[in-house]
């Protein structure tokens, strides 16, 4: 039995799947990792990608932040790969519990799935830092310099920069779900990024699977570990 085939059984003997995703799954789709040799953190600029997307700069040059952030965060003509929708088949099964991502894309939603806990945010969300009111994803799109409320504050996306916390209530449910489910699928991710990393360690069962093209630092703990695409990879699967 080969891999994807040991995957496919794996799958099909469980009923408590969580699947906790990183910039590989998104890859595939067209939107740059940041850690890669191509990615965006070994791409130049007046300052440092990880300088810039931290709160602190946020705050103090909103103007360049915003420069950048249309410029290279936002990728709204992505869509959705292979592995994006296998997963969303398998919650409509009722196989798949949660996935937890560590993406801002919003491409888990776009295929179909509904309980996604996105650890770090969504692009398609924003809101006004003084009085608090929601935007979509135009507040940013349709503006040029610094988007204001109508209120006159500054509206910020609600996704997570260096230097600020994760949301306590998605974390508390991601934990919820890693601890109880009876399968656990890691795609995409290195697990260099912590702490959203650290959710690898709430599951204790038998069957975690790792996806991703390079090894991890936990390969030893696999059940099962596929080195490859991971949209090539739930495409063979047929599911």
């Amino acid at each position: 039995m080969d891999k994807i085939q040991k995957l496919g059984e794996m799958i099909k003997n469980s009923e408590h799947i969580v699947f906790f995703g990183g910039a590989g799954v998104s890859t595939e789709s067209g939107i740059p990792d940041f850690r890669s040799q191509d990615g965006l953190y070994n791409q130049k600029y007046d300052y440092p990608p990880e300088e810039i997307l931290s709160h602190s700069f946020f705050v103090r040059h909103t103007e360049e932040f915003y420069r950048f952030y249309r410029d290279k965060m936002l990728y709204l003509d992505a869509k959705p790969n292979p592995a994006h929708y296998a997963l969303a088949r398998l919650e409509k099964q009722g196989k798949l519990r949660a996935v937890i991502t560590q993406n801002i894309d919003g491409l888990h939603r776009m295929a179909g799935s509904n309980t996604v806990l996105e650890l770090h945010g969504s692009i398609y969300t924003n809101y006004c830092t003084e009085c608090g009111k929601r935007y979509g994803i135009e507040a940013i799109t349709e503006t040029e310099g610094v988007p204001r409320c109508e209120c006159g504050g500054i509206i910020k996306p609600d996704v997570v920069l260096y230097e600020e916390p994760l949301d306590e209530y998605i974390t508390s449910m991601a934990a919820a779900y890693a601890q109880s489910a009876d399968m656990f699928i890691v795609g995409g991710t290195s697990l260099n990024v912590y702490p959203a990393a650290g959710f690898v360690y709430q599951y204790m069962g038998d069957k975690l699977v790792l996806i991703n093209k390079s090894k991890t630092q936990i390969d030893d703990r696999a059940a099962l570990v596929i080195n490859e695409n991971i949209g090539m990879v739930f495409e063979r699967l047929g599911i």
